[in-house]
């Protein structure tokens, strides 16, 4: 085996890392350009400097852009630890979310169901404040944001992580990642309005058992927590179908025989509430605690303080209109 040759760190351009970071989140040359305001070909030059520099390839072309290699992978946590560390330094500690022609911007990774709850209420109070900042979202399909977080491809997480919650309720100075507690809901048995189970009584756990049902897993898992809960009760479902999105879910049951389950905070913001019924789930289910993950990089950065705290302000308002269900 050959030993790596080492980089001159001294004649490096460090501005091949910022293009370098713009990249590997935008997996394109193109759009990379666009951020960066240069042409695609001094993207295509700078990446080709940062590969002969580093004695590595980087990146892969594909059909939809370029995939980065293993080296890259490893490389891009300590870049943008590195680029965070210098924009703290050398950028002004205040920010101004109203000055006109910011050009700061922030990913939010999240589920369909939280979407729903928390994007309205940031875009009523984003044009409400005159607010002036990008804000893209992005679905999150696992419930372990980490990697995301780690490598830059989402400022903070939003969404239930019960694998999380325990390491995360102790913070210190070995923690990499930060939780805060936003709001809770619960999980609620859903089927059409006139279907069979909704009358009074009718949905015990045997006849939740014998029914058909939906489920829905982000990654499309063939197993979830509902059927964990039911095999510690020695029981089983049939699942028909499974989906990655609530909104689908809420939409095939509301046509259909099948049962799913719902966050039931969700369920008025699905579009199909009146043709919905909502039925206590008849074995116990975890409640459903939603919280704001992000990286400890993040901390002092004047702009995602900001960020977070409007998170948390827009949560106080989907949390009591959540107390308010029936």
């Amino acid at each position: 085996m050959s030993t790596p040759r080492p980089v001159n760190f001294r004649t490096l351009d460090l501005n091949l890392l910022r293009v370098f970071d713009v990249v590997m989140e935008e997996r394109h040359v193109t759009r990379a350009a666009h951020r960066l305001a240069i042409t695609q070909p001094a993207v295509s030059n700078a990446l080709r400097r940062l590969r002969e520099a580093t004695h590595e390839e980087l990146f892969i072309p594909t059909p939809t852009g370029v995939e980065p290699t293993p080296h890259a992978q490893a490389l891009w946590p300590v870049v943008r630890n590195a680029l965070s560390s210098l924009q703290q330094v050398l950028e002004p500690q205040v920010f101004d979310p109203r000055a006109v022609g910011n050009t700061v911007s922030f990913t939010l990774a999240m589920a369909d169901a939280t979407a729903a709850l928390i994007v309205p209420q940031l875009a009523r109070r984003f044009l409400e404040e005159g607010v002036h900042v990008g804000l893209r979202v992005v679905p999150l399909t696992t419930r372990d944001p980490r990697e995301l977080l780690e490598q830059g491809r989402a400022d903070v997480a939003i969404g239930f992580f019960p694998d999380l919650m325990e390491e995360l309720l102790v913070e210190d100075d070995s923690t990499a990642f930060r939780r805060e507690p936003l709001y809770a809901s619960r999980y609620v048995c859903v089927m059409r309005a006139d279907h069979p189970l909704a009358a009074p009584g009718a949905l015990t756990l045997e006849t939740y058992c014998d029914a058909q049902h939906l489920r829905v897993s982000f990654a499309g898992r063939a197993h979830g927590f509902v059927d964990d809960a039911l095999a510690l009760l020695g029981r089983r479902r049939t699942v028909a179908m499974t989906v990655n999105s609530f909104f689908t879910g809420a939409m095939a049951v509301q046509q259909s025989d099948l049962l799913t389950v719902l966050p039931d905070s969700f369920v008025p913001a699905s579009g199909s509430a009146g043709q919905l019924a909502c039925r206590q789930v008849p074995f116990a289910l975890r409640s459903i605690d939603i919280s704001q993950v992000w990286h400890v990089r993040a901390e002092p950065d004047p702009a995602q303080r900001w960020l977070r705290q409007v998170i948390g302000e827009v949560a106080d308002i989907v949390s009591a209109g959540a107390r308010a269900l029936p």
